[in-house]
């Protein structure tokens, strides 16, 4: 019966430690983002003056892409505008 107390008191002391590590590891790696975001925030792109816009898709693409919706949601949806991007 000595053996199962040690055992539960390993078992608890094990536990333990692998929680507290793994609530050490989260709370570096949300510090880490904070100080990231700090020092190097997001780059802003900005947009391309010459690029133009997205061509609409013709219309045999748009009959197909109907069929497609239309037995997919069985008659119930539809599409309104496509574009490719």
């Amino acid at each position: 019966m000595d053996n199962l107390g040690v055992g539960f008191e390993l078992m608890i002391v094990g536990m333990s430690t692998v929680f507290l590590i793994l609530l050490i590891v989260i709370w570096g790696g949300k510090l880490l983002i904070k100080a990231v975001n700090k020092i190097a925030p997001e780059e802003v792109v900005a947009p391309r003056k010459g690029a133009a816009p997205a061509a609409a898709v013709d219309s045999s693409t748009m009959a197909i892409l109907q069929q497609v919706v239309s037995q997919i949601t069985g008659g119930k949806g539809h599409i309104s505008s496509a574009k490719r991007i």
